[in-house]
């Protein structure tokens, strides 16, 4: 895939990136949270007159996105993180020993305060691959399926994914979602061990799993981009 900035005469501070893909169909815009960017997905050999003018008709769209977005919640001292609905602050402990610790509300982090962040981060994708692999391991057992790994990620585009091979991978964000939110997702892909689609019988199957589908469907709507603006 090629990437590169896009300028548009009518937009002409709006952080805009060109993403040109053997796989795309058509002419797409999307926001990504995580960077503060529009993404213009393109197919190959389109000119880049006709992606401009695409962007211009819709340049109203691409000011609404940019002003609603979250602002950033960087990892600091003091600042408040939520985990599995749960708010939680962030404590600096410079002679604190044992790693970065979870309890009474609060994550507790020694070291220098230049890796603050990255310890926040670091511990919080290990508690979601400890959460979300032993909840796709047991959900997994009731649809009679196997998970042959799990893993976590950074990713921006997707909750979640199933691989035909029986691999799951999550984004490590889930953990700062409602736990009826990140149960879903874990649904959703384990059931996808058994049906890789989004048939009528796919869905029975979550329905199986969890016992609402509806609200944290909406709540990752609704709330999905905050995710991405934290750290």
């Amino acid at each position: 895939m090629t990437v590169r900035p896009l300028r548009v005469p009518d937009l002409p501070d709006a952080p805009i990136e060109l993403r040109e893909s053997p796989r795309a169909t058509r002419l797409t815009l999307r926001v990504d949270a995580a960077r503060d960017v529009i993404r213009v997905v393109v197919p190959r050999g389109v000119p880049e007159a006709e992606i401009v003018r695409f962007v211009t008709r819709h340049a109203d769209w691409v000011r609404a996105r940019l002003a609603a977005m979250p602002p950033r919640l960087p990892f600091a001292d003091g600042a408040v993180v939520p985990v599995l609905g749960r708010d939680h602050v962030i404590r600096h402990e410079a002679d604190r020993r044992g790693g970065t610790r979870r309890a009474e509300g609060e994550i507790r982090v020694g070291g220098r305060p230049e890796f603050l962040a990255r310890r926040v981060r670091d511990h919080l994708a290990a508690e979601a691959r400890r959460e979300v692999a032993v909840r796709s391991r047991d959900k997994a057992a009731l649809l009679g399926a196997r998970v042959a790994a799990v893993t976590v990620r950074d990713t921006r585009s997707r909750w979640g994914s199933c691989a035909a091979n029986g691999r799951l991978s999550y984004s490590w964000r889930l953990i700062l979602s409602p736990e009826w939110v990140l149960d879903y997702v874990v649904a959703h892909e384990v059931a996808h061990l058994r049906e890789m689609n989004h048939s009528r019988r796919f869905w029975r199957l979550v329905e199986e799993l969890v016992p609402d589908i509806d609200a944290p469907r909406a709540w990752l709507k609704a709330h999905g981009a905050l995710l991405l603006r934290y750290g």
